[in-house]
C-alpha cells in the first residue's frame, strides 16, 4: 500500500513556480472527466521521466484508473478498470534528491516502503505537500520524486476531486465510487498552443 496523508486542496496561481524547473515536453492525459495537460522535467528527473514515458509508449496507462482521490492528491497508473494491478517494468532509482518540491500542481511517483520502489503509479499534488519531499536518506524520509507539472486542466482535476470515495481492501479507503479512467496518454511535443 502506498500512503500519503490527506490535506486540504487549494489551487494557487503560482502553484509550482518555486521549483523553477524547465519543461522539456508536454503530454495530454485524456480522462473520463476531461483532458489534463502536463509538462515533464526531463533535465531534473531523467530516470523518472524515462520510466513514465516507457509506460506511455507501451500503452500500459491506457484504460487504467485513478484509484485514489484524496484532499491532497489524485493517484493512478497502477490498476486497470477491474482494479487489477497492471504489468509493471522494473522499479527505478528514486530521484527525490533532485531539489524539486511536491508543490500544488506537480506530478510525482508513488512508491512502496523501500525508497527505490517506484514503478508505474504516479500522483498529482493538490496542495503544497512538504512532508512528501526529501528530508533524509532513510526509506521513510527519502521522499517522492517530482518529475512534472500540470499546465492545463485544473477544472478537470477539480471535478475528479468531487467524486465520492469508498474502499477496496487491497487498495485503500479513497477509491472513487465511480471509475475515473485514464483513457490514454498522448505526446504533444515540446510546446503547447491554446486554441
Amino acid at each position: 500500500m502506498r500512503f500519503i496523508t490527506p490535506l486540504l486542496f487549494l489551487f494557487s496561481v503560482n502553484f509550482a513556480l518555486a521549483n523553477q524547473a524547465k519543461v522539456t515536453q508536454y503530454l495530454l492525459l485524456q480522462t473520463s472527466y476531461g483532458d489534463i495537460t502536463i509538462g515533464l522535467y526531463e533535465e531534473d528527473s531523467p530516470l523518472t521521466c524515462a520510466n513514465f514515458l516507457r509506460y506511455v509508449d507501451s500503452g500500459r496507462y491506457q484504460g487504467t484508473v485513478f484509484h485514489r482521490v484524496s484532499g491532497h492528491v489524485i493517484q493512478g497508473g497502477g490498476f486497470d478498470k477491474q482494479y487489477q494491478a497492471i504489468e509493471t517494468f522494473p522499479t527505478i532509482k528514486n530521484e527525490a534528491t533532485n531539489g524539486l518540491k511536491n508543490l500544488n500542481g506537480t506530478l510525482a511517483m508513488a512508491r512502496f516502503t523501500d525508497k527505490d520502489s517506484a514503478d508505474s503509479q504516479f500522483y498529482i499534488n493538490l496542495d503544497d505537500n512538504a512532508h512528501l519531499d526529501h528530508r533524509n536518506d532513510t526509506n521513510l524520509g527519502f521522499g517522492y520524486a517530482v518529475f512534472g507539472v500540470v499546465v492545463d486542466g485544473f477544472d478537470v482535476i477539480a471535478e475528479i476531486q468531487k467524486v465520492p470515495v469508498g474502499s477496496i481492501e487491497y487498495i485503500g479507503d479513497e477509491v472513487p465510487a465511480y471509475p475515473v479512467i485514464l483513457q490514454q496518454v498522448k505526446k504533444l511535443g515540446t510546446s503547447v498552443t491554446k486554441p
